[in-house]
């Protein structure tokens, strides 16, 4: 129990209260015997104090492992949507962790991802946590992870796409933003406009302006900040957004 919460400690500022804070102790409490949130605070505080000699912990407020778990706390929510809980959107969680923090780290998150499921969480007391932290690029990339869950199943369903879309109105997520992400996704009808946050209508010279616009917003150096580990799903929007671009100039011979 001892390696797994220093884990979590060495890993988490932010997250470590209010309503994730809450999830992660709940979830712990599932299968750690008489384990409380008290006792994954007392983790980091002495984790801080072996540290005190290095950067002190505040100065940057996202860490890495508060990406990490509010992914988890927005996963289970989303997950649970349609009213059931799918194991190919559970190996979808599982192997996206797997590529991004290796097999051993992978399985600790999951195995808390599995006890966070089991708690009713309030989505936007989870989201308001998350904007008083986070910024706006690591926004993104989290709502970009969630419409990867929902797909996971090969079946996007209504209701996922209405809790996908309230976290990212909680988020202040703008709708061009949402619609953008979610073509990443999904094939419909202009998917490289609306990638682009653009009409089939824009000149060729609104196409050019809105591809440099968005290579700006959706660089993978906006998360550096988060660590290597996080870069894969940002490299995955910023292909998407060139993809868009390289189709657009196809039909139009540009």
């Amino acid at each position: 129990m001892g390696s797994f919460t220093k884990w979590l400690g060495a890993g988490l500022g932010f997250s470590l209260g209010g309503p994730i804070g809450a999830a992660i102790g709940f979830a712990l409490g599932s299968f750690v015997d008489g384990f409380s949130e008290k006792d994954l605070k007392q983790e980091q505080i002495d984790y801080d104090r072996a540290n005190q000699s290095g950067q002190r912990r505040g100065s940057v407020d996202t860490e890495s492992g508060d990406f990490e778990m509010s992914l988890l706390v927005l996963a289970s929510i989303v997950i649970k949507s349609d009213g059931k809980v799918d194991k190919r959107e559970l190996d979808f969680v599982r192997n996206q962790f797997v590529s991004m923090y290796g097999k051993e780290r992978a399985n600790s998150a999951f195995k808390l991802f599995k006890g966070i499921i089991k708690k009713e969480v309030s989505a936007r007391q989870v989201c308001m946590q998350i904007r008083a932290h986070m910024s706006h690029s690591s926004r993104l990339q989290l709502l970009h992870f969630l419409f990867g869950i929902a797909k996971a199943d090969g079946f996007v369903i209504q209701s996922e796409i209405e809790e996908i879309r309230k976290i990212a109105g909680y988020l202040y997520i703008n709708q061009n933003d949402f619609d953008s992400i979610k073509a990443m996704f999904y094939d419909e009808s202009n998917a490289s406009y609306k990638i682009l946050e653009i009409s089939k209508e824009a000149t060729d010279d609104e196409v050019k302006t809105a591809y440099r616009k968005m290579v700006k917003k959706y660089h993978p150096d906006k998360l550096q900040g988060l660590g290597e580990e996080h870069l894969k799903g940002a490299n995955e929007k910023f292909q998407s957004i060139q993809a868009a671009y390289e189709k657009i100039k196809n039909e139009r011979g540009l």
